[in-house]
């Protein structure tokens, strides 16, 4: 009774998001309260949600922090040069604007933290995605595809706790994955590709000039509007008549003056440009090195750059008040998200859910338990926390496995299949970041990236089972 409950609280949570019928928020606190009411623990909800709550807050203090830590390196410039690489490389072609989304996203990624990927990532492409009028959840599901890749790493999280679970060495399990997730990764290019071309042909390719004259005379119009003129068509066809083509040195004038983030903004400090570089290198090393918790981190980095970037008051509080939007939105959402988890875990649908889907493997499929447990990564990792899977089904799984001659590290490495899929579970609080940053509506990212995250997961699974890996 509580597998189906389960899975129907699951359901319904994504259909009623995907329809926009509820908020995110909403959908994840009422549908899991109704549902814990239903199986008759409706007294114990209280206790589950604290739990939630409490397992949670570590992340959405790091959220918090991190968002207004980034947040003020945005403000500072110290992403301009990013910014402007990226554009250098996109010619404003929607086709390169996409492909460069997926290699930042996973350039950046190499820091094993999702929310830091996806603030770096976003902060870098929406201007642009927004300027050439793109596609939003282009720009979402790519960049959450190449981190669930990337989040492979051993200090990523899922490899660290398949090693644990199964008493293996990370090493062994992430070394001889390495050529299918490069695949993978290669897949994700290539995707990213053709939804560029995709994006190109709905919007054509504009050069750097054409965009700053229809901007001109956009706002020509408007004030045309405002004034109560009825000119300003000659000016049109006169100006847009001569962008069409001109010389390299034109061009990188166009570079220069087609800026997505404003070169003049007031907060910009480009005298303190290496003390904030050297800032975040220093975080993104402790998070690797694990120095300490990375919450502490980015509430120590936060203050820092604050305070040295703005040492008067007003003006940090300006800074706070500024981000506060994003912070409120993302924190919310990731304490919205204890309440699920908190009602699945409480209520023993979590393993309920687990068993019965182990259960439901055919006898015959034993010698086969790899290339099961990398199809089940999927929706188990969707559906369920990376702890819940690792330390809950994964080391069920290897038992089945072990019985019909399947090797641990087999098992282990075909656990990591599903995270492509995985970075997007309404059960991730980095997708929060993502979605929140994007201003793309949560039901919209699902739709969008599913199949294209499963397709990816399966890219994995081929060549994991093509080179002998799993």
């Amino acid at each position: 009774m509580l597998t189906i409950l389960g899975f129907a609280m699951i359901a319904t949570f994504l259909v009623l998001i995907m329809m926009k019928k509820m908020s995110p928020i909403a959908a994840l606190v009422l549908i899991p309260a109704l549902f814990c009411v239903f199986v008759g623990k409706g007294a114990h909800l209280g206790d589950y949600v604290i739990d939630g709550v409490t397992s949670l807050a570590p992340t959405a203090a790091m959220l918090m922090f991190a968002i207004v830590y980034f947040g003020v390196m945005i403000d500072v410039g110290l992403f301009d040069p990013i910014v402007r690489g990226i554009l250098k490389f996109a010619k404003a072609d929607p086709m390169r604007i996409v492909v460069g989304t997926a290699i930042l996203a996973a350039i950046v990624s190499l820091d094993g933290d999702g929310s830091t990927t996806f603030m770096i990532t976003v902060s870098a492409m929406y201007p642009l995605y927004k300027r050439l009028k793109m596609s939003l959840v282009v720009m979402t599901g790519v960049a959450a595809m190449a981190n669930g890749v990337m989040n492979t790493l051993p200090w990523g999280g899922p490899t660290a706790r398949a090693a644990t679970a199964l008493k293996l060495d990370a090493s062994d399990i992430f070394v001889p994955m390495i050529p299918a997730l490069l695949v993978g990764l290669l897949g994700v290019f290539v995707l990213s590709y053709f939804l560029g071309l995709r994006e190109r042909k709905r919007l054509g390719v504009l050069t750097l000039g054409e965009i700053l004259v229809e901007e001109k005379v956009e706002e020509k119009e408007s004030e045309a509007v405002l004034v109560g003129a009825g000119s300003g068509t000659s000016d049109t066809t006169k100006v847009t008549g001569g962008s069409g083509a001109g010389t390299d040195a034109e061009d990188d004038d166009d570079e220069e003056r087609f800026t997505v983030l404003d070169p003049n903004r007031a907060t910009l400090r480009p005298k303190l440009y290496w003390f904030n570089a050297l800032v975040t290198v220093t975080l993104l090393t402790s998070m690797i090195m694990e120095w300490l918790p990375i919450p502490v981190l980015f509430i120590l980095g936060a203050a820092l750059v604050l305070t040295v970037n703005f040492p008067h008051i007003p003006d940090q509080k300006a800074r706070l008040a500024a981000h506060a939007d994003n912070v409120l939105n993302v924190s919310g959402m990731v304490f919205a998200a204890a309440v699920f988890t908190g009602v699945l875990q409480g209520t023993g649908m979590v393993d309920h859910m687990a068993r019965w889907m182990v259960d439901v493997i055919p006898e015959g499929m034993g010698p086969h338990m790899a290339l099961v447990t990398g199809l089940l990564s999927l929706p188990l990792t969707y559906f369920m926390s990376n702890d819940g899977f690792y330390f809950g089904v994964l080391p069920v799984l290897a038992e089945a496995g072990a019985a019909h001659g399947v090797s641990p590290l087999e098992m282990a490495r075909a656990s990591l299949v599903g995270q492509p899929l995985h970075m997007s579970s309404p059960l991730v609080p980095a997708v929060y970041v993502l979605v929140g940053m994007a201003k793309v509506e949560f039901g919209d990212h699902t739709r969008f990236v599913v199949k294209w995250a499963a397709l990816t997961c399966l890219i994995i699974l081929a060549a994991g089972m093509l080179f002998g890996i799993i």
